[in-house]
């Protein structure tokens, strides 16, 4: 048992140093710099570039799928070799496009090769990392999780940033910026497909320890029959899928917005341009430290207490925002924003954790898929924040329209049960 956990610490720390890499989905308010005002019209410029951003994430969650579906017919070898080949085309393709698109001003071709191409890749490479390793962490799923994730959100403050530093310089700049990603990415997805692997059948894991949601229920789980292993079908016929569906695209839609526009929001309310990066940096720390505590309280505090933890932030996040802009205070601004980073972060690891807990392990790789394509609506929660910006010229109205949602969603999230 001592071997099985030195390896599978050794297999999370390199899944963690590849979901960094793989968080570079989230740095696009940075890597979208050379594609801004290539036109006169700014407006159109703007929307484009989200729609970019929507695309992106609307592929992830499909490549995730794509990877839960044939997650039995395939080895992960073969999965992160697949994604390697898709993200290394993605970003060389996306390269030609920081020469090309300011002539021909068509945002086709980045659409397929940043938006199709790279999310389908992510989303198959993060879907293939999280399944695998949960495997080796049956016992602490939610901190595995957390972990990973944390490392998927740090990418804007890691990466993102030094992306920035060469895109601007004058000695590499943005094309040779994005084939250096485009190398990056293959070269640690192969790296990937080396050394993540599911356990032996015959491994000995530590005993898992299941915490009771409350404590006069110990003793009633300790009587409980075996979790059940839910297919796709039976899982998504449950009453609990659609609420923690319901639940988690809410409390994805706030954070979604914010790491949209993190750097407009932030130099609407007073900063300069070199602040307003470090701000989406922290943001992005934020965001991962989001993914790990909430990791971290399901399996310290259980189900039910970390859902009121969770539904709290939800709230306060977005709220804190509507107060900076209200007060245009720079300070509660970049609060808020990391408020609405860390409880974005929330929304991935809760996907895991219930997925594993509430519908077993067994069909774990499709069945976090689906509820993972709850990513799809909330970047329309961007699209909408920027049509709000347009026509008002603020982002109050949007961060109170989200502050409603998120108290929509504390009373979604009480009502959901195990199945």
């Amino acid at each position: 048992m001592a071997q099985t956990v030195r390896k599978r610490r050794i297999k999370l720390i390199i899944a963690v140093a590849v979901m960094l890499f793989a968080g570079i989905i989230y740095a696009w308010s940075i890597t979208k710099t050379p594609f801004i005002q290539i036109s006169g019209n700014t407006v159109l410029n703007a929307t484009q570039l989200g729609t970019n951003y929507t695309i992106t994430i609307i592929f992830f969650c499909l490549g995730g799928f794509g990877a839960g579906l044939i997650s039995k017919q395939t080895t992960t070898t073969f999965r992160f070799v697949l994604s390697a080949i898709m993200l290394f085309t993605s970003f060389y393709a996306a390269s030609l496009q920081t020469v090309t698109l300011i002539y021909t001003e068509s945002y086709f071709m980045l659409y397929m090769a940043y938006g199709v191409i790279g999310g389908l890749g992510i989303g198959m490479a993060y879907n293939t990392v999280i399944s695998t390793i949960n495997m080796w962490y049956p016992d602490k799923r939610g901190f595995a999780s957390g972990v990973l994730l944390m490392g998927f959100g740090l990418n804007l403050l890691l990466i993102g940033n030094l992306v920035d530093i060469m895109g601007k310089s004058e000695a590499i700049g943005w094309r040779t910026t994005y084939l250096i990603i485009a190398i990056s990415l293959g070269v640690v997805f192969i790296i990937a497909a080396i050394f993540i692997r599911p356990p032996p059948k015959n491994t000995v894991f530590p005993e898992q320890k299941e915490l009771a949601d409350s404590p006069e229920n110990e003793e009633k789980q300790k009587k409980q029959p075996r979790q059940k292993e839910y297919t796709a079908l039976e899982m998504i016929n449950r009453s609990s899928f659609i609420l923690i569906f319901l639940y988690i695209a809410i409390l994805a839609s706030s954070g979604s917005a914010a790491i949209s526009f993190a750097k407009d929001i932030v130099l609407d309310v007073g900063a300069n341009e070199r602040f307003a990066v470090v701000a989406v940096g922290m943001l992005g720390i934020s965001n991962g430290l989001g993914r790990l505590t909430i990791g971290w309280l399901f399996d310290k505090l259980g189900i039910k207490q970390t859902q009121f933890i969770s539904s709290a932030v939800a709230i306060l996040a977005p709220l804190t925002v509507v107060m900076a802009i209200a007060a245009n205070s720079l300070i509660l601004g970049v609060f808020g924003l990391c408020l609405c980073g860390f409880s974005y972060g929330f929304a991935p690891t809760t996907s895991s954790v219930f997925a594993a807990k509430f519908y077993g392990q067994k069909n774990f790789p499709l069945n976090f898929s689906i509820i993972n394509l709850i990513l799809i609506p909330a970047p329309f929660a961007a699209m909408l924040a920027g049509s709000i910006k347009t026509s008002t010229g603020g982002f109050m109205t949007a961060f109170i329209i989200l502050t409603g949602l998120t108290i929509v969603g504390f009373f979604i999230n009480l009502a959901i049960k195990r199945p």
